[in-house]
């Protein structure tokens, strides 16, 4: 593979591709969809279906490189637009269905699990929660939004963001507790 030297810093890199810069486009996918493809994949089962709401947020972000203001992370402005748009995918394929269920949730947040379960399967755990939870549960665990942005963007409560972040996490131990049950004989 050929390594084209288009820029000395992300700056200009961005300006370039900004101005329809097709090299600087490319480079700027070729550093970024690795992580971008892991982003849409929390949300979207499906790899290529996850591959394809991928393209579609870089085809987003180049349409809109102008409002990039170089003020913040080019990759964290990137993910927000990757987050948003497996998010509207979702509601497209009318995956997601968010109870409006109230109730105060204990916030202690410390974790008791004692497992030994691989990536790939945490990643299945997560895959099989019903997509509301899921949807709420990858904002907020692992894309470290707040249940006042979730809210906003998939224009619910805050009440409702926790108790669905609340139930996949207790879904999400029972199912972990269920494997470590199953695994304690096979090891």
């Amino acid at each position: 593979m050929k390594v084209i030297q288009l820029h000395n810093n992300s700056t200009e890199l961005i300006s370039k591709a900004a101005k329809n810069n097709r090299e600087a486009q490319h480079v700027l996918y070729e550093l970024h969809s690795p992580k971008m493809l892991s982003v849409c994949r929390y949300y979207v089962k499906d790899v290529q279906k996850a591959e394809e709401v991928m393209l579609n947020g870089f085809f987003k972000a180049f349409t809109n490189l102008n409002s990039f203001r170089n003020e913040g992370n080019f990759e964290g402005w990137l993910r927000r637009i990757m987050v948003r748009e497996a998010i509207s995918h979702l509601r497209q394929q009318k995956n997601v269905e968010l109870v409006v269920d109230e109730f105060e949730v204990n916030h202690d947040h410390t974790n008791n699990i004692q497992t030994e379960i691989e990536v790939a399967e945490i990643q299945q755990l997560i895959d099989d929660l019903p997509e509301g939870y899921k949807v709420v549960f990858v904002m907020y665990a692992i894309e470290g939004y707040k249940h006042q942005e979730i809210a906003e963007i998939l224009k619910i409560t805050e009440g409702t963001s926790k108790s669905q972040l609340f139930k996949a996490r207790q879904l999400l131990q029972q199912k972990i507790n269920e494997l470590n049950k199953s695994s304690y004989g096979t090891n």
